[in-house]
């Protein structure tokens, strides 16, 4: 795959190695020469001219300005959790309801932005919602104790069209999820903080993530269909939309005035390439409005087209609060059931082998060193507690890094650890504001199925690139592809069509293989591994040496020239301590390399 698809519809989630071999090949076609003082001889090979790197300070109102841009890079992908989650939560009209996971979502991905960057990792990564445990989300909720039960009757003009359930039961839904992120999260928690988790991606290779990453994809292709069949005209031309900004005219830079090292001058500005989903869902919506208006699209609930409008939810503006705070526990106490946990853990082991791949890419792009083992297992115990505070804050989902807005550094040449730690106090503001959230309700459900389309068809595809590791004139790397890819779209689609099928006389027993065996990227995952590692095979048939190096290029452990790495005020005290060596994530930790 060329290095043209690393900028393809930059607002989506997209992660992995694939992120990492793309910007290789761009930084390398550039020849450019570092100016970062953090430059070392590990990094010579990817460096790329910064005009901030990683521990410089840009002045405070560009910080606001790219914060700002980061901000809109991330939209898409936060905003599309809470609206693909309103369905199976029964809360899909309730605009109210909406409007506040919006503002959660938005206020948490704020706090777990400041805490990766700066306990964590602490490179400029900014967290989000993740695809990655939509899948076991919907099939937790597919449970029959989960399913929606109509009570109350919501009318537009006269005329009941919708139901919903009420507040104790839908609550009890996102409880359910809430306790299942969070327990699940400890498992991540214990993996980065105690160093195991290198030994559990020895077993992880291409023929094991290929399968995970793209049934993520594959599994929501019924979110796109429902949402685009409200009016396929509005997602049809969404859809072309973004095709055009983002591959026609992506190379175009359209001309801004920009105020730098104490002059003003104009530079080129790479506009399609940074934020074709945001045009392309902007222009849609204006279609929509303007239509609206002009009463082209009907009037009447029941008649094909009237999702399109934008009307049909602006109540929500004005019924949300100016203010609204999320706070922990505000729909209550999670619960927890072994069903939910153990499914919700194949999404979070996901999770894990996509961020590690963010953390070297976005090193390579903010002039920093590789980062070093300690950086490494804190960034993920990190990840882990961020989701825990997602699901106590209840956002229905849990928090990732965005690879999207690690491709936005390359653009703008600005790495600065400050930039994002703003970005994160932006995302905190604004989900303090109630109205805010509401804004993004009345997007009409076609425009909001053309952008499906498209992240859903690139997060599949991302998924599928791994394959580039692998030998495919291997007929045993064509089975294990095949078999798991088909078995898990084959068995959780069955499932969902006979429930209550698996009845072994015990009820927590029957919910957890039922949730496991309906969520497509744990059969797809756990075939590919269990058949990838059982299988008699090469490394460089298999593709693991490769890649594992990839992955894992020129990783050093707390060698001099990494101070970007230390924690902040307490590094230089943990030093004078000789135990803090054994402690996998604290600066201090020595390992011997293999």
């Amino acid at each position: 795959m060329s290095s043209d698809c690393e900028n393809t519809f930059t607002s989506m989630e997209m992660k992995g190695h694939l992120t990492e071999k793309l910007f290789d090949n761009e930084i390398e076609g550039q020849n450019l020469n570092i100016t970062n003082p953090l430059h070392t001889e590990d990094s010579k090979k990817t460096s790329i001219e910064l005009i901030y790197a990683i521990e410089d300070k840009p002045p405070w109102y560009l910080c606001i300005l790219l914060a700002f841009q980061h901000y809109i890079l991330a939209f898409g992908g936060i905003i599309a959790i809470p609206l693909i989650l309103a369905e199976p939560l029964c809360v899909n009209h309730d605009n109210t309801v909406k409007s506040q996971l919006m503002c959660t979502i938005f206020f948490v991905s704020g706090i777990c932005t400041l805490l990766q960057t700066t306990i964590g990792t602490r490179l400029p990564i900014l967290q989000g919602g993740t695809f990655s445990l939509i899948t076991p989300t919907l099939a937790i909720l597919s449970l029959p104790q989960w399913k929606c039960q109509n009570s109350d009757v919501v009318s537009f003009n006269g005329t009941e069209i919708f139901s919903i359930n009420n507040t104790v039961t839908w609550q009890s839904r996102i409880r359910e999820i809430q306790g299942a992120v969070i327990v699940a999260s400890l498992f991540q928690v214990f993996l980065g903080f105690s160093g195991l988790i290198g030994l559990i991606l020895r077993f992880i290779g291409p023929l094991s993530i290929t399968p995970t990453i793209a049934l993520i994809g594959l599994s929501l292709f019924g979110e796109a269909g429902k949402k685009c069949g409200s009016h396929w005209g509005i997602a049809v031309i969404t859809i072309v939309l973004i095709i055009i900004f983002s591959q026609y005219l992506r190379q175009i830079e359209v001309p801004i005035i920009l105020y730098s090292k104490g002059k003003w001058k104009i530079s080129k500005y790479p506009v399609f390439k940074l934020f074709p989903v945001l045009l392309g869902m902007c222009l849609s919506w204006l279609i929509c409005y303007i239509l609206t208006h002009f009463d082209v699209f009907p009037t009447n609930p029941i008649e094909y087209g009237f999702a399109a409008r934008t009307d049909i939810n602006s109540d929500a503006i004005e019924n949300s609060p100016w203010f609204h705070v999320p706070y922990p526990g505000q729909w209550g106490w999670p619960t927890v059931s072994l069903s939910s946990v153990l499914g919700m853990l194949s999404g979070i082991l996901s999770s894990i082998v996509e961020s590690i791949g963010d953390y070297y890419t976005c090193a390579k792009l903010s002039g920093a060193p590789n980062p070093p083992t300690h950086a490494l297992n804190r960034g993920i115990g990190m990840e882990g507690i961020g989701c825990m505070l997602a699901g106590i804050w209840g956002t229905g989902n849990g928090t990732t890094s965005y690879s999207q807005n690690i491709a936005a550094l390359g653009i703008t040449k600005v790495g600065s650890r400050l930039v994002m730690q703003t970005a994160g106090i932006l995302l905190i503001i604004l989900g303090l504001f109630g109205k805010f959230g509401a804004i993004f309700i009345t997007i009409p459900e076609p425009v909001i199925g053309g952008m499906f389309m498209v992240m859903f068809g690139m997060i599949a595809a991302v998924g599928l690139s791994n394959l580039q590791y692998v030998d495919l004139n291997s007929s045993r790397n064509l089975f294990v592809f095949g078999f798991s890819m088909f078995t898990g779209l084959v068995v959780p689609t069955w499932l969902e069509e006979h429930p209550g099928v698996i009845s072994t006389g015990v009820n927590e027993l029957d919910q957890t293989v039922t949730v496991l065996l309906t969520t497509k990227m744990f059969v797809g995952g756990f075939l590919g591994c269990l058949l990838d590692n059982t299988i008699p095979g090469s490394d460089e048939e298999r593709g693991t040496s490769t890649w594992h190096k990839q992955m894992h290029a020129g990783k050093t452990n707390g060698s001099l020239g990494q101070s970007c790495y230390d924690l902040p005020f307490v590094t230089k005290y943990l030093r004078r301590l000789s135990g803090t060596r054994y402690i996998p994530f604290l600066p201090t930790f020595q390992m011997d390399r293999n």
